[in-house]
């Protein structure tokens, strides 16, 4: 009853923060966390843990009763790395679970172990949309076990209170949901290789539901674009009028043609738009998100019944990261934006073309970010250097 209780105390907390609403996008990639979870255990309890204690007395176990669930719960603090790796360390106590036996010939037999201890894992996660994402564990684990005995029958030389401490492995799977960037849901199952008392090793299972903290994690507010005003070609000079072609003497010739008039050129329109990183895109991410396809949908109106001689876009990045990551992740975006303006705004793909230009072009003078740590500070100050910008030459 009480592990039921715990259970539903904690889904009713994840249910209220999910009705929380987000209007943020994350913008790094490492940062520390802290969490807690708390869940149901479950261990394995031979027979042999039952009745090796009665050896030597004349005694034997009859009708086991094995009580082998208990609450269990975790804490534990890491470091994210990146969006795919992480280090984590923590404390777990898998609660306590405990036998009754009838010995023969008269006699009760009791025990119970309690297991507790610290683990370091490494954990591996894998986005799956922009909120869910899968992720496995692998690590290490100090368990303590101790065995607590007792009995109407008195057994001689048998210590009643043992305890032992040993170093095994634990592995794990699980489901996390971003709920917004300052809180994530972690559903997981967990298998810790435990060492009794006896020399023998078993297993304890965990299932439980975790909430998760980040710190230090920045974000860009809603989704905005700007649009620089349109350049548009002045008209030519006009052309000067021929002069009179002279009279030859004494013969009479034909006057010359009058000179054609050169064709006005037509005019040429240039526009370029600049949207922001944070109103296309999450963080790490080349997905448009909704709000972003409403702000490319806006742009493709604007040009509805304009002829397109060439549309050009080119993605950004700011010099947070490395050279190779920002080209990528530029170019990714780019093509993005290069495709929903062909499948969506009507964009003809032989006259469309995409290209990222990483850190290389940036809108932000040398000396106006300092820095060069991914502090809330300097990443909003280098906001304007994530962006993509989209030129379109069109003739009216």
């Amino acid at each position: 009853m009480k592990s039921k209780h715990a259970m539903r105390l904690v889904a009713l907390a994840v249910l209220g923060t999910v009705s929380v609403p987000t209007a943020l996008a994350q913008q790094s990639s490492s940062y520390y966390y802290v969490g807690g979870g708390i869940g149901q255990a479950r261990a394995e309890i031979n027979d042999e843990r039952i009745t090796r204690p009665l050896f030597g007395t004349g005694l034997t176990a009859t009708n086991i009763n094995r009580d082998n669930h208990d609450t269990a719960y975790k804490l534990f603090g890491g470091y994210q790395f990146n969006q795919n790796f992480a280090l984590e360390a923590g404390y777990f106590n898998l609660g306590k679970f405990g036998f009754s036996a009838n010995a023969a010939p008269l006699g009760t037999f009791n025990g119970q172990v309690k297991i507790q201890g610290f683990n370091l894992d490494l954990v591996g996660t894998l986005p799956l949309t922009e909120r869910f994402s899968v992720f496995a564990r692998a690590g290490a684990q100090a368990a303590k076990t101790g065995d607590t005995y007792s009995g109407s029958t008195p057994i001689n030389g048998f210590n009643p209170s043992p305890s032992k401490r040993e170093v095994n492995y634990k592995a794990g799977v699980g489901l996390q949901y971003e709920v917004n960037p300052s809180l994530l849901v972690r559903a997981e199952a967990e298998r810790y290789r435990i060492s009794d008392t006896l020399g023998k090793k078993g297993n304890a299972d965990m299932v439980s539901l975790s909430l998760v903290i980040p710190f230090g994690r920045s974000y860009a507010a809603a989704p905005r674009a700007t649009a620089q005003p349109a350049y548009v070609a002045p008209a030519p000079a006009p052309m000067p009028a021929p002069m009179p072609a002279p009279m030859p003497a004494p013969v009479v010739v034909s006057p010359p043609p009058a000179p054609t008039p050169a064709p006005m050129p037509v005019p040429v329109e240039r526009r370029r738009v600049s949207f922001s990183a944070e109103s296309l895109f999450a963080f790490d991410k080349s997905d448009i998100k909704p709000e972003g396809k409403t702000a490319l949908d806006r742009f493709a109106n604007d040009l509805r019944g304009t002829q397109f001689d060439r549309v050009g876009v080119e993605g950004h990045a700011d010099r947070l990261g490395s050279s190779g990551y920002n080209q990528r992740l530029s170019t990714q975006r780019a093509e993005s934006v290069k495709a929903y303006l062909i499948s969506a705004g009507g964009v003809s793909a032989n006259k469309i073309s995409a290209v990222g230009k990483g850190e290389t072009m940036p809108v932000t003078k040398p000396g106006d970010c300092r820095g060069t740590k991914p502090t809330k500070a300097l990443v909003a100050c280098l906001q304007p250097d994530r962006r993509v910008d989209v030129e379109v030459t069109a003739t009216k």
